[in-house]
């Protein structure tokens, strides 16, 4: 195999020819690309190719699962990244147009050693990705990404016999099967279900039907131009439209579910936006009540509550807080053996015996409708209240091309760590400590706290920030954080701010 070009130019004999990849597609636990601009068919083929040399290199059976999510070009991808894995000897069975939890979910089906999944996951439409892993529940970590873009872009991928194709229906089927199981609700419930007209149009009404729910749709015809927003129940513009919804029709609260399905955003029957973290820790309450005593992993960005909220101390939890991203949580879920883990972003991770440790936001639906089921005498914006009162933004991106972010990032982190060491305040409080496990999460002595780390699939950085005591408080960090960022020249704007 040759090696592929680095930079794509369309619209030349090449670039039909040749694989062309733009290296920084190649992200620390997936890949992603703007389609044609940084990759180009045979390029994803040179993709497959060494995806297969790298199962083969690692002694794993030559077979695979390969899905592809509801976009206009993601059957053109996923039929080229099929050619690379087949040139590499290694049987391929296509699970057809898939959420990315229903692909992870077809390695359990069909009992399979690998899965493909072609997704932008909620980038905007011109993003094309692959989500992929070998050891189930996991996905590639930054190890086995950065194994895999050796063997790519050095064009080390090689040719072997005995590849093959067959096409497997009634994944979709037994993947809502597994998901409903025997429940049915026993208390009425009215659900805003917002899908963005992506692919999870096709499962999430259907499967709050077999619920015993009662669907108030919004935007739930499948259609790849996303009219109405992008799906990505992070953004304000997806939570707010569902908080429209839900006031307008009076429902029990409204779920909202991204690009690829595996993350879910929740408004509340007030039509207040409640963030996953904070979620997180409605979900830890109940489920540490059935099983006491348990581990929960938290991402960095997410709320304090989980190691400070005195119903879970009272329940035996204990709380890890550890790096942001979908591999990493799946990975440390694994390793400690926790119940579940959660992704401020709205990635949760249920393991055993709630769900089988991957991110699938249809299983999250599942699991709220069950703990509303178990709490009929609340309303979701009761079990929000119930919570000590925080203040919070929402993730905040400023731009920050991606050659130079982490360069960024470890000066910033410096930066804020020499102000702990120096015995600076931050926002009028003390610092207590710095955590550096993933960017730098600058906590304060009363437990509020601003983070700012490097976003691991867009060109940009990310800043969260909480405070414990007031808003003033969390503007005050968020003022501080943005001060140590303005010192860096390359940091652009915020996609959105306070």
């Amino acid at each position: 195999m040759t090696k592929p070009a680095a930079t794509v130019t369309q619209n030349t004999w090449e670039f039909l020819r040749d694989p062309m990849i733009t290296p920084t597609g190649f992200r620390e636990y997936d890949a992603r690309w703007k389609y044609p601009d940084e990759v180009n068919l045979p390029g994803i083929t040179a993709l497959g190719l060494g995806l297969g040399t790298q199962m083969r290199r690692r002694g794993i059976d030559p077979v695979i699962a390969v899905g592809n999510d509801y976009r206009d070009y993601s059957l053109s991808i996923k039929n080229a990244l099929i050619v690379g894995l087949m040139q590499a000897g290694i049987h391929v069975k296509d699970i057809g147009p898939a959420l990315s939890p229903m692909a992870y979910f077809s390695q359990f089906h069909l009992d399979v050693p690998a899965v493909a999944m072609v997704t932008a996951s909620h980038n905007p439409n011109g993003w094309t990705g692959v989500k992929m892993g070998f050891d189930r529940p996991l996905t590639h970590g930054p190890d086995e990404m950065g194994e895999l873009r050796d063997i790519v872009l050095n064009g080390e991928g090689e040719p072997h016999s005995g590849g093959g194709y067959e096409f497997v229906s009634g994944v979709r089927e037994a993947y809502l099967d597994d998901l409903v199981g025997d429940f049915k609700m026993t208390r009425k419930l009215r659900v805003v279900c917002a899908t963005g007209n992506g692919t999870a149009s096709a499962f999430a009404p259907e499967l709050f039907e077999r619920l015993g729910v009662e669907v108030i749709p919004s935007h739930n015809t499948l259609d790849y131009t996303f009219p109405n927003y992008n799906p990505n129940p992070e953004a304000m513009e997806m939570l707010h439209d569902m908080a429209a919804s839900v006031k307008e029709s009076g429902a029990d609260f409204a779920l909202g579910f991204d690009g690829d399905g595996d993350r879910c955003g929740v408004v509340d029957d007030e039509g207040e936006e409640i963030f996953a973290d904070k979620m997180g820790v409605i979900m830890a309450r109940d489920l540490s009540k059935l099983h006491p005593n348990s581990t929960f992993v938290a991402d960095v960005k997410s709320t304090g509550l989980f190691a400070a909220d005195p119903e879970l101390q009272k329940n035996g939890v204990k709380a890890d807080y550890w790096k942001t991203g979908h591999s990493h949580m799946k990975r440390r879920v694994k390793e400690l053996g926790a119940l579940a883990g959660f992704e401020k972003s709205g990635h949760y991770f249920l393991a055993e015996p709630v769900g089988r440790g991957y991110d699938c936001g249809m299983r999250v639906a599942v699991e709220i409708c069950k703990l509303m089921d178990r709490n009929p005498d609340m309303s979701m914006s009761d079990l929000r209240r119930a919570l000590p009162t925080t203040w919070s933004t929402p993730t905040m991106s400023p731009h920050c091309p991606d050659t130079e972010k982490y360069q960024v990032l470890d000066r910033l982190v410096q930066k804020l760590v020499a102000k702990h060491e120096a015995g600076e305040t931050f926002a009028g409080q003390p610092i207590k400590e710095v955590v550096t496990v993933n960017g730098a999460r600058v906590i304060l002595e009363n437990g509020s706290w601003g983070l700012v780390r490097a976003s691991s699939n867009t060109p940009n950085l990310v800043v969260v920030c909480e405070s414990a005591t007031s808003d003033d408080e969390m503007r005050a960090i968020f003022k501080e954080i943005d001060t140590v960022i303005r010192t860096e020249p390359s940091v652009g704007e915020y996609d959105q701010s306070i």
